[in-house]
């Protein structure tokens, strides 16, 4: 049986299938959480395009069947039509099967309460994580399943057009990444009234054209692509469709801190809070002050950000890896109508998307990540902590270690999905970059060798 902590992580579940998640241990998940929701929940269910996801849906939904629970499957869809469908219909929560943007072999549950709030480390999870360990199920009678895929769709696409209107029709190009937006992303973009040009927008659980994460590395086909044809913008989505980076019209890539800068500036009013991550860039705090809004950080990831939103009811947030959360759909992270608001934003302004990121303040910025051990990862970042107290600057550890000096920051943190160490810096000029770059890595290996 695998580790209970090799499989729970901050923000879900993820395994490698079928190593370290398999069907005994997802039907085990199920029963876990159909106990800890209790008697006669109504629960919604999805999964993504994986190769595994359909026998650990089945198998997951036996589990929770034998609770009692009264399951409504909402089909193979992008995660955020489940936090739709919770909100929307205003169920006890629901659950993805899903492992979002790991690789191929990957696979999980994001498990979630009503209002689509996530059960992350801190909100609930461990609760689950306890009865999962100790088998103690609580088995009931009246588990049901009805599938409802055709009325969310309809329900879902109405409450979105709703919600953003588009002055001008666009052209925009859309990369899928074989993912689960392949699924639907054209059709309902298309909808919304924009004109769409495709790539890799056929679902494939082996992810063929890129990885389901995507980067500015990795999307060049659909910045060329942008470019040539002479596109409003573009979006690449990552493997269940939570994620959206966007590509301006000149083919520049965006990671979603520097988006959200935009966004804040163009669209947040006077007094309007906006929540963002501690690794967020400067110019999102700069964008804030200039709009007289009120900026609320969190911690990365979205069991933080989803419960800053809904405490602060802010208009909108961001996170550097590209979820937008948006109080408009309520208050969650949606990647497709980030793309329809982003569409309104663009074709108000007059302006070309290209002409509102040159708006913003410039700092320069490096990110990075280095493969470790799962189990190293936060004994690591305890370890540069240590060692970072004695350089001049101010050391901020909500949340992994930051170091802020005069003239600019570095960061590093362990990832919460992935056995992954994420190291930042960001200065107002390069040469200070550099220096404090090379810190950063510097101080990680020396950490990672007495780990």
């Amino acid at each position: 049986m695998p580790e209970q902590d090799d499989i729970f992580r901050a923000n879900d579940i993820r395994g490698v299938y079928p190593d370290t998640l398999n069907e005994r241990v997802v039907e085990e998940i199920g029963l876990a959480f159909g106990t800890f929701v209790g008697k006669n929940k109504r629960l919604a269910l999805s999964m993504d395009i994986r190769k595994s996801s359909p026998l650990l849906k089945a198998s997951f939904l036996k589990g929770l069947k034998k609770t009692g629970a009264k399951v409504f499957y909402i089909g193979k869809v992008p995660t955020p039509l489940l936090y739709f469908a919770i909100a929307h219909y205003k169920l006890d929560g629901g659950a993805a099967v899903s492992a979002s943007h790991n690789p191929p072999k990957w696979n999980g549950l994001k498990l979630c309460g009503p209002m689509g709030r996530t059960y992350g480390a801190g909100f609930g999870q461990e609760r689950i994580k306890k009865i999962y360990g100790s088998k103690k199920f609580i088995y009931r009678e009246g588990g049901s399943v009805k599938d409802i895929h055709k009325k969310l769709m309809t329900d879902y696409e109405d409450f979105i057009f709703k919600k953003a209107k588009i002055s001008k029709p666009l052209k925009i190009g859309i990369d899928p990444g074989n993912g689960a937006d392949s699924i639907i992303a054209s059709n309902i973009l298309k909808k919304a009234g924009l004109l769409t040009v495709s790539i890799n927008d056929k679902p494939d659980g082996n992810f063929p054209s890129r990885s389901p994460e995507p980067k500015p590395d990795n999307i060049t086909a659909l910045r060329d692509l942008v470019k040539s044809k002479k596109l409003d913008f573009g979006v690449a989505f990552d493997g269940d469709g939570d994620r959206a980076m966007f590509v301006d019209d000149n083919g520049d890539a965006f990671f979603g801190d520097i988006t959200l800068a935009m966004m804040i500036k163009n669209m947040v009013k006077k007094g309007e809070s906006v929540v963002f991550e501690f690794s967020s860039t400067k110019a999102v705090e700069d964008m804030i002050r200039l709009k007289g809004a009120k900026g609320i950080r969190a911690k990365t990831g979205r069991a933080f950000m989803i419960d800053k939103m809904g405490k602060s009811k802010a208009r909108l947030g961001g996170e550097h890896s590209t979820h937008f959360y948006f109080s408009d759909i309520y208050g969650f992270d949606d990647a497709l109508f980030a793309v329809i608001k982003m569409a309104q934003l663009v074709s108000k302004s007059g302006k070309r998307m290209s002409e509102l990121m040159a708006e913003l303040p410039k700092y320069e910025r490096i990110t990075d990540e280095f493969e470790v051990e799962d189990s190293k990862k936060f004994r690591i970042i305890a370890k540069m902590l240590d060692s970072l107290k004695r350089t001049n600057g101010r050391l901020v550890t909500v949340e992994g270690v930051k170091l802020i000096t005069g003239s600019g920051w570095l960061m590093a943190r362990a990832s919460n999905t992935t056995p992954k160490i994420k190291i930042i810096a960001e200065s107002e000029d390069k040469s200070n970059l550099q220096k404090m770059y090379r810190l950063a890595v510097s101080e990680f290996e020396k950490a990672k060798k007495a780990a």
